[in-house]
């Protein structure tokens, strides 16, 4: 690739661990610092991994509303349970991914599955936030269970390969249907090899390191785990090398450049919208779990 990004600005989820609900035990990688766009992405978590003993009840998260985005599910280790006010329900197994369009409202509870709760074992999962463009954000919601066999492989260098949740690798298209131009890529890259993934010119991109140990471009390395690297919106790819076995998540997407307004679980454009979803969940009109 002639012109590449450059990594701009360097994450660590180090400082920002916590738990959602008794379930999740996470570190926040987005949003970024202020100053740095990263829309359409609005939050990425990094659960895990972590240890749960075996339980009698599920752990995680109870019943709760969204309005105005979409929540992106991807599991490594363990599962979780999903049910919403739109009549979805169903097990996240490794290797699935949970695309949930909150749009207009939707109420869901998230947990951990049943087998999982029983058995214990190690939790790893991303939940990753994209906001929609405020003439969908009213739209009505909609559920993408994408469970790992349906989800593209496209083999990169050696034996490094990138599975395609969204967008399109090497002109192989993702499983997901997104609102905007967005990319998903779960990238499991070997020892040794280098990998050229294009990005279109003009995204805001992010390489998620979610542990092993790699180079960006020339020089920029990262090792460890739950880092993030990111890149300037100038330029049309990245190469990254596995200086060992790594898994990354790379994302990138098209600005939306709209105003956003922000509050816990409601997503809109302005304070007035987010009034008109507090009133509408209290008022029931985003649905219950019976």
């Amino acid at each position: 690739m002639t012109v590449t990004k450059k990594q701009v600005q360097f994450i660590s989820g180090a400082a920002s661990s916590h738990w959602v609900g008794d379930g999740f035990p996470v570190r926040t990688l987005l949003p970024a610092r202020r100053g740095v766009d990263v829309s359409p992405f609005l939050m990425l978590d990094y659960a895990g991994p972590a240890n749960f003993e075996p339980a009698e009840r599920p752990r995680g998260v109870e019943e709760h509303p969204h309005r105005g985005f979409e929540t992106v599910t991807i599991a490594y280790q363990g599962s979780v349970d999903h049910r919403d006010s739109g009549g979805n329900a169903g097990t996240v197994h490794p290797g699935d991914v949970q695309w949930m369009t909150a749009a207009s409202g939707v109420v869901h509870e998230e947990k951990h599955g049943r087998e999982f709760t029983a058995n214990g074992g190690t939790f790893e999962m991303v939940q990753l936030w994209v906001n929609l463009p405020a003439k969908d954000k009213m739209s009505p919601p909609k559920y993408q269970g994408i469970e790992s066999a349906g989800i593209p492989n496209v083999k990169l260098d050696g034996e490094s390969y990138g599975r395609v949740i969204a967008g399109n690798l090497n002109g192989v298209a993702g499983a997901a249907s997104t609102f905007t131009p967005v990319n998903v890529f779960d990238l499991r890259l070997v020892a040794g090899t280098t990998s050229e993934i294009s990005i279109p010119e003009g995204h805001n991109a992010s390489v998620v390191l979610l542990r092993g140990d790699i180079t960006l471009g020339d020089d920029k390395d990262l090792a460890g785990e739950a880092l993030i690297a990111q890149l300037s919106t100038d330029g049309a790819g990245v190469s990254i090398r596995a200086n060992a076995d790594s898994i990354v998540l790379l994302l990138s997407g098209e600005p939306l450049r709209e105003p956003v307004a922000s509050y816990g679980p409601f997503v809109m454009n302005t304070e007035a919208e987010l009034r008109q979803a507090f009133e509408d969940y209290r008022a029931g009109r985003m649905g219950r779990l019976g």
